[in-house]
């Protein structure tokens, strides 16, 4: 499988943040966002209990485990938009104590960490992208919780692996109401027309959106309609965690 090319600017970048963040830790030491103790942002011990999605076989476009690596049934019934759609791990246990904490107690700090398993599993699972895509807020979600959770995941994403991104290459252009309590089409209503690419950026290329959860897949669809029709090739898609397999993609 093709592997994109490393910037070696991002690298340098990542590696120089993650200096700086090891003497702030001296200062002020971390504690865990899956079990509160104190001295690393995402401990070991919570890190074992990380429930992985890499077991094979799995779908190839949704990652849903399967007998056998090919479309689900799901996916051949209704072929997802995205080419592919991975998560790291199943949104359980202590990460997803940790992305709680991460989205709505302002800890930006489990950004690295948790982006750190993305890159795990990204190094055992990659996928032909080049370019990566922040699953974008509406500017007023984004003032009230004080930064973007996609964003600083695709920023840590980006300086560990070297691939370019695009910060700003997807807007969300109306706002939308939370998610949370929807069925699978009232997100898919909810979120439609949603997001707009901006200018020539995906002509031709293969993004790949990063966003925490994937639940329905209904927002990553939506951005990769955007995606595909500002001219992408092919778009896939990231997340740090999957809540269930309960409905397609």
């Amino acid at each position: 499988m093709h592997t994109p090319g490393r910037n070696p600017i991002a690298l340098g970048i990542g590696a120089v943040r993650r200096v700086g963040e090891a003497l702030l830790d001296l200062v002020y030491p971390p504690t865990c966002g899956g079990c509160g103790r104190a001295g690393m942002r995402f401990c070991p011990r919570c890190t074992a209990q990380v429930a992985w999605l890499d077991t094979d076989p799995f779908c190839s476009r949704c990652g849903r485990p399967t007998p056998a690596e090919i479309a689900c049934p799901w996916c051949q019934t209704a072929p997802p938009l995205l080419d592919a759609i991975r998560s790291a791990a199943l949104f359980v246990g202590p990460l997803r104590q940790a992305t709680h904490a991460f989205k709505y107690t302002g800890r930006a700090d489990l950004a690295e960490p948790l982006a750190g398993l993305m890159v795990a599993f990204w190094e055992r699972h990659p996928l032909p992208a080049d370019l990566l895509v922040p699953v974008p807020l509406h500017p007023n979600r984004q003032r009230e919780r004080g930064f973007n959770q996609a964003g600083l995941l695709a920023q840590a994403f980006a300086a560990r692996t070297g691939l370019p991104l695009a910060p700003q290459g997807l807007v969300r252009i109306r706002e939308t109401a939370p998610q949370v309590g929807l069925t699978a089409q009232e997100r898919r209503d909810n979120v439609r027309g949603a997001f707009r690419a901006q200018g020539e950026t995906f002509v031709g290329r293969r993004p790949l959106l990063i966003d925490d959860v994937c639940t329905t897949g209904a927002t990553l669809e939506a951005c990769a309609r955007a995606l595909r029709s500002a001219g992408s090739q092919a778009v896939y898609a990231l997340t740090l965690a999957r809540a269930d397999f309960s409905s397609a993609g």
